[in-house]
């Protein structure tokens, strides 16, 4: 590899430079920016392809969707499907950034493999300037409200950066419409999303898929309504949340909203009116270093969008030893799923997992959405019933028996002891040209309370506490949720605060790497952070009762980002300024220490836009 990374650098490309178009920004109009994100997963893109027997062909990729990959090649090659072998044992991160793009390379490598196994494993340079990331966003919106902070109506619309192709983007943007409002009622609403086409690499899926970036803009319009109104963020954000019946803006029912325990809890761990009274003291006494305090809700809506995606497999086999071998459509990538699997399965007899592997489980959805727990393993436990209703009679026989025993006796009766199991999710019937119908499974909430400190002189800071309280439903593994839930919650924090992609005016990518884009470190932990599973709140429409933990946590690191608006505006307001002021994400110190206005940001006032070539532009 190392050879062959050397020659392809000593190869010369003259290239004709043509006008790029780079940025979405369009001069001199007020819009809210959210910038990128890069997936950063341990492993970089890598794929094996090994030629065998009669054209075939077998692939050993870090994909996310093995039955994806597996049509792909396929085309490629110009062979059937069934030539192609797609396995993955366990991957090293995905996050999204391997559900589609990963097939850039296992094309690549499959076309290259005539006669010989090729392997090629990319630079992590190579992976951030190829692969995409997640969508930048420009949002722009109206808001209208009542004097008491009751929200009557939005009109919000998204520009998305969705690189040089269409990728994922519609649907990105598409989630985003669809989770605008956050956890709000508001009765009168209009969202629109545009995925626009620039010459950067395209942009894919990234954990959120669309909603962090809709839920900032719907926060920051929190934030505006309770600085003009002259109350609390906290205020205006109870006042507004949903409950029990109410209809979100494509006429779904909510069921089952535990939003306010939710609430009430964190608020309640937190201590948060003891908190804001001791801010609100730091602050008095110090003038160059600021306190904020943010609570921050969250809503996320469980299942594919696209129906058809929104049904799994499972293979289950025991053996005449007892032992059961499982292979489910799911892909492991540091998230539980098998040890989940393995859970579900283990409830009928002993387990094993083996690699992920389209010749066992074919026509496999993408792990991703957050819905894998949900689809793999209500189809783990459907082929276990089958299993059991099997053996069930010779369980009534020999009721003193062993499963060993139980499993013999069927085999020598000639019983299959082999199974499918399958599932797909009931009651997705939802219907854009009506707006009706149900689009979601079912939603996840949570609730994050965060204090921050910056230095109002050089916009560096830290975040003293986090408290978080997230409905899991009955969680099938609380260990794993709790990871999953602070796993995120730092993601979205390097999101919001320090992982800023820089590019040219060129559209070059100059961030490319651990020595200029920063992803969290240990000092970016919270000095104090408690994660709380909120209790008794089963969930009817799911496996054991239990919810998706992947990506709805992840916004709650916006408490993060409001807590320091909130200690921006404390230094504004003893500078003399005072109601909504724009924070764009991520929020990082040159951002927040030219946000602390005062008498040394006079010195340096920005440069007017055309007056020179920018080092660095906004995509």
């Amino acid at each position: 590899q190392a050879d062959a990374q050397k020659a392809a650098k000593s190869i010369k490309i003259q290239y004709q430079d043509l006008p790029a178009i780079i940025t979405i920004q369009v001069p001199g109009l007020d819009q809210l920016h959210i910038g990128g994100q890069e997936h950063f997963y341990l492993e970089t893109n890598v794929t094996v392809a090994v030629p065998r027997d009669q054209d075939e062909i077998e692939i050993f990729s870090s994909t996310q969707s093995p039955s994806q990959t597996q049509s792909c090649v396929a085309r490629v090659l110009g062979v059937p499907s069934n030539r192609v072998h797609v396995r993955v044992k366990r991957i090293g991160g995905g996050f999204g950034g391997k559900e589609f793009r990963a097939n850039i390379l296992s094309n690549v490598v499959a076309l290259a493999a005539h006669r010989r196994p090729v392997r090629c494993m990319l630079d992590r340079d190579e992976d951030m300037l190829m692969t995409g990331g997640r969508h930048p966003f420009y949002a722009k919106y109206k808001v209208g409200f009542s004097e008491s902070g009751r929200v009557l109506a939005l009109d919000v619309t998204y520009y998305s950066n969705a690189g040089n192709s269409t990728d994922l983007s519609t649907s990105v943007v598409s989630k985003a419409v669809v989770h605008m409002e956050n956890s709000y009622l508001v009765p009168n609403i209009r969202g629109c999303g545009v995925a626009c086409r620039t010459h950067l690499p395209s942009n894919t899926a990234f954990r959120g898929f669309g909603m962090p970036q809709a839920m900032l803009v719907c926060e920051d319009w929190i934030s505006a309504i309770a600085l003009k109104l002259g109350r609390t963020s906290e205020q205006i954000r109870e006042l507004n949340l949903y409950t029990e019946g109410d209809l979100t803006p494509y006429n779904q029912v909510l069921e089952g909203v535990t939003l306010r325990r939710c609430w009430d809890e964190c608020l309640d761990r937190a201590k948060i009116h003891e908190r804001r009274a001791q801010i609100q003291d730091f602050n008095r006494q110090n003038r160059w270093t600021k306190k904020g305090l943010a609570v921050v809700p969250t809503k996320c809506g469980i299942a594919f969008k696209e129906v058809f995606l929104n049904q799994a497999g499972a293979l289950v086999h025991i053996y005449t030893d007892g032992s059961v071998l499982l292979a489910h459509g799911g892909t492991e990538m540091g998230q539980g799923l098998h040890t989940k699997m393995i859970q579900v399965q283990t409830r009928c007899g002993r387990s094993a997992t083996r690699h992920t592997s389209c010749h066992s489980v074919a026509n496999s959805s993408a792990t991703a959405a957050s819905v894998s727990s949900d689809l793999y393993g209500a189809a783990v436990l459907n082929a276990c019933n089958i299993l059991n209703q099997r053996l069930q009679p010779y369980k009534d026989q020999d009721p003193q028996g062993n499963w060993k025993s139980w499993v013999k006796a069927a085999y020598f009766e000639r019983v299959n002891l082999s199974t499918n199991g399958f599932y797909r999710t009931p009651g997705l019937d939802y219907d854009s040209k009506t707006n009706s119908g149900r689009m979601f499974h079912y939603f996840a909430y949570g609730v994050c309370c965060s204090v921050v400190e910056i230095d109002c002189l050089t916009g560096a800071h830290k975040t003293l506490s986090s408290t978080i309280v997230m409905d899991v439903g009955n969680s099938l593994n609380p260990a794993i949720d709790i990871g999953q839930v602070e796993g995120a919650f730092m993601q979205g924090i390097g999101l919001f605060t320090n992982e800023q992609l820089l590019y040219s005016p060129d559209g070059v990518l100059m961030t490319r790497g651990p020595g200029t884009y920063k992803i969290p470190g240990f000092g970016d932990i919270p000095t104090l952070l408690q994660v709380s599973l909120l209790r008794d709140a089963p969930n009817d429409n799911a496996l054991y009762s239990s919810k998706a933990v992947g990506e709805p946590p992840l916004f709650l690191a916006a408490s993060v980002f409001f807590a320091l608006k909130d200690a921006i505006a404390t230094a504004r307001l003893e500078a003399g300024l005072s109601g909504p002021f724009q924070l764009d994400s991520p929020a990082t110190a040159e951002r927040i220490r030219m946000a602390c206005a005062d008498c040394f940001t006079k010195m340096c006032p920005p440069a007017e836009p055309g007056t020179y070539k920018p080092w660095a532009i906004l995509v």
